[in-house]
């Protein structure tokens, strides 16, 4: 099969392709990019596999730099852009189900095709958009069907990350997964426990902010993954309540959807749970913060206060999610409690610990903090101006 458009991705790293051939190597764009053109999706990462080894690699270009030498991985700085270029390889037998004790270079594209995850992830394009597919992979795609490359349980042993990817490439793009592929993830799911967090972490990311969530997500279910994942054993149950979600629901963050995936668990400690994931103290606490907001929606309206401790946009990726499960919203009260604020930091207050220390003799400690807390929440409430005059009024009065 020849693609008949190269896309313009592909076009524009084709002289790095050419300079590789002209040097007497092979060379191919390989793996998702070449799927995704197949399906007409966006292209993000343009990879290229060579014959060429990578110290033949570095000699055909003037710009290059070692990103993953010892995996074969050369990035060609190419004008503006880069590329990932990667000598083809196989590798030996793998260690703790993630990572190959040996990685061997070799000059068969077969060999390195063989490798691969899935069959749809396993093609190549030369410079002429001729397709080389060694494992039935267009019929795969035609089918919309995910199947493991060769023997689907030797790829996951290989690499237990796989079985997330799985779940994560059904999840984006719709497919069913292959019987004989899936039999081979079910079995093999407690491997997960010897995959790190943050690599479990990005799969089911991505796996929950794809369209076909879902899907992902039901088999992900039916393999009873979740009690390899961290503080997730035996949650069927309260994970089913994700599909309570309009069926048409996708979410607009990461943040929002950790934020969902909390409030079916019933996790109301979101800081531990956060950090068996290991994920950032930034990102644990935005996802605390809509889970309060939704704790806080469920016992009535948000008054200033409650607007005045979050970000908008926070405030509304909850009643997004709240208007998803199908609980009353009110959208427009919340953006007009909130833009009805006179600051929305105490940064902005006129008046700082400062001077009150200097002009009004408060001493550092617990009594100064009370008293800016309470100009703070005077202003916030509406009961206080921020005007610089108005609050030393204010503090004379108290004195």
């Amino acid at each position: 099969m020849r693609l008949t458009q190269m896309p313009s991705e592909f076009q524009k790293a084709l002289p790095v392709l050419e300079k590789i051939k002209e040097a007497g190597f092979e060379a191919y764009f390989v793996g998702g990019s070449v799927r995704d053109a197949l399906l007409n999706r966006p292209i993000h990462d343009v990879d290229i596999a060579t014959s060429s080894y990578p110290e033949e690699t570095k000699q055909i270009f003037p710009r290059t730099a070692d990103i993953g030498i010892e995996h074969g991985t050369v990035l060609v700085l190419d004008g503006d852009e880069d590329y990932e270029v990667t000598t083809f390889r196989t590798e030996d037998v793998y260690v703790d189900y993630r990572r190959p004790s040996a990685v061997s270079f070799v000059r068969s594209l077969e060999e390195d095709l063989k490798r691969r995850d899935f069959t749809v992830n396993a093609f190549a394009l030369d410079e002429t958009g001729e397709i080389i597919d060694l494992f039935h992979g267009l019929e795969d795609l035609e089918n919309q069907v995910l199947r493991a490359v060769g023997v689907a349980s030797e790829r996951f042993n290989e690499d237990a990350l796989r079985i997330m990817r799985g779940f994560r490439f059904q999840a984006s793009l719709g497919f069913e997964l292959e019987s004989e592929t899936f039999k081979a993830m079910n079995t093999l799911t407690p491997l997960l426990e010897k995959i790190s967090v943050e690599r479990i972490f990005v799969e089911f990311d991505k796996l929950l902010l794809a369209p076909f969530w879902r899907r992902g997500l039901t088999s992900m279910i039916e393999s009873q993954a979740y009690d390899y994942l961290p503080d997730m054993v035996s949650s069927r149950d309260r994970l089913q309540r994700l599909f309570d979600l309009e069926e048409v629901f996708t979410f607009e963050s990461s943040e929002q959807a950790w934020a969902a995936l909390l409030w079916v668990l019933e996790i109301n400690n979101v800081q531990p749970f956060m950090k068996h994931w290991k994920t950032s103290r930034q990102f644990a606490k935005q996802v605390q913060d809509l889970v309060a907001i939704l704790a806080m929606r469920e016992k009535g309206e948000l008054s200033k206060r409650d607007c005045y401790r979050f970000d908008l946009d926070l405030l509304i990726q909850a009643e997004n999610l709240r208007q998803a499960l199908g609980k009353e919203v009110n959208h427009q009260a919340i953006r007009e409690t909130y833009n009805s604020l006179t600051i929305h930091d105490k940064k902005e207050i006129q008046i700082n610990g400062g001077i009150l220390i200097k002009e009004y003799g408060y001493q550092p400690g617990p009594e100064l903090g009370e008293i800016l807390s309470e100009i703070e929440y005077a202003i916030v409430d509406g009961d206080l101006e921020n005007d610089l005059e108005a609050i030393h009024d204010y503090l004379r009065e108290k004195k």
